[in-house]
């Protein structure tokens, strides 16, 4: 496993603490030696995995260890058996909200710490575990916090989180707080914590967590190996991902171009990465410049109800737009009503979901209405976070008294007689 610059190639530490951008502004990634690989003899071996229940090849991204972290040893895996989440098919209700024939719902927010957040951060707390931290750190609008919080704790160590003090979902802060971490909150936003954390954890002795660590990457490629074996090796037209930091779109790419150029899957499906209207810096970027060499100008004062999307200079959108050229994608974005009338109808489904994981069906809904999508494509949205990650949104959306929301479920009180 090389560790390298993912624009001009220059190489990193494998043993670094903290992956701080390349000094041409590139963020590391890891590259693999896939060379004699057999697939077959490893489809064999991940379809054995799925029989075990003790091992660290129980968890839905160590059963890929392969194609994720093989030079890894077992012993410093650190799992709470995260991925493994279900694929379901969309109801009724779902599909004429989509305006699509053919849907699933890939739900991460049933890790174990409610978000997709588990499948990157087991990769980078075993990393950093293997190299013997007792430290780790991140900064964080909520999901990432939890997922640190939760995994530092399994394994004893300490977690030093740093949470912009507005506008995030306090549900996320309070589960933070309840897995034992340290919490920082600042004024600022998730970009000034990034930055600091780039400057002083060194210092401090932190192994840090964010996305830009290239081995949350490689486990949050998991989530598309996973959706490929649930489906026989064989993926949809779509994938529907919200776009906030970006690392999520970015470890699919990468994911799925590992799947295409080893021969695991036939065809490359399209990538929609949908982002919130308030904070949408990288659908301005796509849409707005004709030089694919241009610079993405990062949003001062990003605000969405969508707080895991609330980032307005996302780090790894050199690599999103690369994974987008590569799968012919698109990006969109969306009005927080749009958000949370979606979110409305996930919730109702059955299946919940915080408010940036129903940007996806939103998207999908905006996409097929400008017919970017055909209504008999196959798609799969990704869920990101649990539908208890943010209480406030729903009882803003279902029990507001000023606001009449389409999809409100209120409170009915009746009297008993009794």
């Amino acid at each position: 496993m090389k560790i390298i610059c993912a624009e001009c190639s220059q190489e990193a530490r494998n043993n670094a603490a903290v992956f701080a951008p390349c000094a041409c502004g590139g963020l590391m990634q890891v590259e693999h030696d896939y060379a004699g690989y057999d697939v077959e003899e490893l489809k064999h071996r991940f379809d054995e995995r799925l029989r075990d229940r003790m091992s660290p090849y129980a968890s839905g991204v160590w059963r890929y260890k392969e194609l994720i972290a093989p030079e890894l040893e077992d012993t410093s895996i650190v799992t709470k058996y995260e991925g493994n989440t279900p694929l379901y098919d969309a109801n009724e209700p779902l599909l004429q909200y989509a305006g699509i024939k053919h849907l699933q719902f890939k739900a991460q927010s049933q890790n174990p710490s409610g978000s997709f957040k588990d499948n990157g951060m087991t990769a980078a707390v075993s990393h950093g575990h293997s190299l013997g931290y007792r430290h780790f750190a991140c900064s964080s609008t909520g999901n990432t916090s939890a997922s640190l919080a939760m995994y530092a704790g399994w394994i004893g160590a300490e977690a030093h989180v740093y949470v912009p003090g507005n506008d995030i979902a306090m549900n996320k802060v309070l589960q933070t707080l309840a897995y034992g971490a340290h919490v920082y909150p600042f004024e600022g936003t998730y970009d000034d914590g990034i930055l600091y954390l780039e400057r002083e954890a060194d210092s401090l002795g932190y192994y840090v967590c964010n996305s830009i660590n290239p081995l949350r990457i490689e486990g949050q490629k998991s989530i598309i190996y996973e959706i490929a074996h649930q489906l026989a090796w064989k993926l949809p037209d779509w994938i529907i991902v919200p776009g906030g930091a970006l690392s999520n779109a970015t470890a699919l790419g990468k994911g799925l171009m590992d799947l295409y150029s080893l021969g695991f899957i036939h065809h490359l499906p399209r990538i929609a990465i949908i982002q919130a209207e308030g904070a949408s810096p990288f659908h301005k970027f796509m849409h707005d410049q004709g030089n694919p060499h241009g610079t993405l100008q990062p949003e001062e004062h990003p605000y969405t109800i969508a707080s895991a999307l609330n980032i307005g200079n996302p780090p790894s959108w050199r690599k999103a737009m690369r994974y987008i050229q590569q799968c012919n994608g698109i990006t969109a974005s969306v009005s927080d009503e749009e958000i949370m009338n979606a979110k409305a109808i996930i919730d109702a489904s059955g299946i919940g979901c915080e408010p940036a994981s129903a940007a996806t069906l939103a998207g999908l809904r905006q996409l097929v209405e400008n017919q970017w999508i055909h209504p008999e494509e196959r798609a799969v949205c990704v869920l990101t976070g649990h539908m208890l990650k943010d209480t406030h949104a729903i009882e803003s959306y279902h029990l507001s008294s000023t606001c009449k929301n389409p999809f409100a479920n209120p409170l009915q009180p009746i009297h008993l007689s009794i």
